[in-house]
């Protein structure tokens, strides 16, 4: 049997150009319930304090209220709540919404019906925030382009804060390309201009959309959509004489060129293009470098020792060669999110530092699982050696200052590991499955 978002997605795919006007009925007390389950327990409370657990508790409550302001064009979303977590490698913040629980629920929800939609229209080269392409995709597609494709420069860029800056006029125009619902409409428009709390102020927005709920991301998705990855398709491409090949994941991007006149030209447009939509490039993220199969040769003839690296996702991404003398792209965790992650761990650990060793090595290696889950990629077999060293090491050093003798023997730590053993490092992403995660 067919659903309702079923359909939609049937009709978006036919027809690029339909204007979908009724959409609300889709936002079901059924699909909000089901939102509201999937939200994590241990999730953080927005500016009311409910919990999942609480929100959950209540359903019955405030479901039936919300859905009828919705459809009343009356639906108000309570002001987010902002914190400010660590950039990767870096000393200042940037700053994280917290919507309310009950809004987040909502949020998931139109999230799902619009996805149904947008998915059709989406291109290719578009990673993150969108179901079935993370971060291994994008990785996997950049491996196999830049191996594979007529690809000498790449070009590594940054949008300067990007979800802050969001034009809020241009983002309506681009979500009325295609929805026609002026419930949907009003909806997408109040969580644009949600207050933010912080410091027991609430701050209103008139640009940008704060980071941290499920709508913001298909938003920010749906702005570049037009505004960069559109754009390049229809109108970069076909005026370059080379090859040229865009990776985006949200809002950082790498763009990869045959040749250099082409990068230079396509820099300068997307500095014009950027600018006309209120966004400019972070000029400290953003380069041009010589990357790919002649880089090496290029760097001899130069007397570079080796060519440039480059930057993404969390990975250092170099050039060098297989065992058969081949041209490939190696990879490895980049240096200051391998300190921030060796970092986490050893935080983490402290928290739980009395706890009982069953506790403690369950706790570790939840923590290491999830590393080697995402920096488990062919080649990168050495930084994972030295988080699980450095996790190893940290923890003998906690064991030992609990101790009475303030010592804990290499011994007797190893007995204990026998016990409770820490997971070893994995690569989950072997070169021979490489090509299997790319999307081209």
């Amino acid at each position: 049997m067919t659903t309702g978002l079923e359909r939609i997605t049937a009709k978006a795919r036919e027809n690029a150009s339909l204007q979908f006007t009724s959409l609300t009925h889709h936002i079901s007390k059924e699909r909000i319930w089901d939102c509201l389950r999937h939200i994590p327990k241990r999730t953080a409370p927005g500016v009311d304090g409910i919990t999942q657990e609480e929100a959950m508790k209540t359903f019955e409550v405030w479901g039936d209220e919300m859905l009828t302001t919705i459809h009343r064009k009356g639906y108000r979303p309570p002001a987010v709540r902002r914190v400010w977590i660590p950039k990767p490698g870096k000393k200042e913040k940037r700053p994280l919404g917290v919507p309310a629980v009950a809004d987040r629920a909502l949020q998931r929800c139109t999230a799902e019906v619009l996805s149904a939609i947008y998915e059709q229209d989406f291109l290719n080269c578009s990673f993150g925030g969108r179901p079935g392409r993370g971060q291994h995709n994008a990785l996997a597609t950049l491996n196999e382009i830049i191996s594979g494709k007529k690809v000498g420069w790449v070009l590594e860029a940054d949008l300067k804060n990007f979800f802050g800056s969001l034009d809020h006029e241009w983002m309506m125009k681009f979500v009325e390309h295609r929805i026609g619902d002026p419930r949907i409409l009003r909806l997408i428009q109040r969580w644009l201009k949600v207050g933010v709390l912080e410091d027991g102020v609430i701050h209103t927005s008139e640009e940008g959309t704060p980071q941290g709920g499920s709508i913001s991301v298909l938003l920010s998705n749906l702005y570049l959509h037009y505004v960069l990855d559109l754009w390049f398709e229809k109108a970069i491409k076909p005026r370059l004489k080379g090859e040229a090949y865009l990776i985006r994941y949200i809002d950082d991007f790498i763009v990869c060129f045959q040749y250099r006149r082409d990068a230079i030209r396509f820099q300068e447009a997307l500095e014009r293009r950027l600018c006309k939509f209120k966004l400019q490039l972070e000029p400290s993220k953003t380069r041009l470098i010589e990357f790919g199969r002649f880089a090496s040769r290029h760097a001899k003839e130069k007397s570079k020792r080796k060519p440039e690296t480059l930057y993404f996702l969390g990975f250092t991404h170099y050039c060098t060669r297989n065992q058969k003398g081949n041209f490939m792209v190696g990879r490895k965790t980049e240096k200051k999110r391998l300190k921030r992650s060796i970092g986490k761990v050893q935080e983490t650990m402290r928290t739980f530092r009395h706890e009982p060793m069953k506790t403690q090595a369950a706790k570790v290696n939840q923590i290491l699982r999830g590393h080697y889950a995402y920096y488990g990629m062919t080649g990168n077999i050495r930084c994972l050696i030295k988080v699980y060293q450095a996790t190893d090491n940290y923890w003998r050093r906690m064991l030992s200052s609990r101790s009475q003798k303030s010592y804990v023997s290499w011994e007797k730590f190893d007995q204990l590991k026998l016990k409770f053993p820490l997971l070893r490092p994995k690569i989950f992403i072997p070169s021979d499955r490489i090509k299997s995660y790319a999307m081209l």
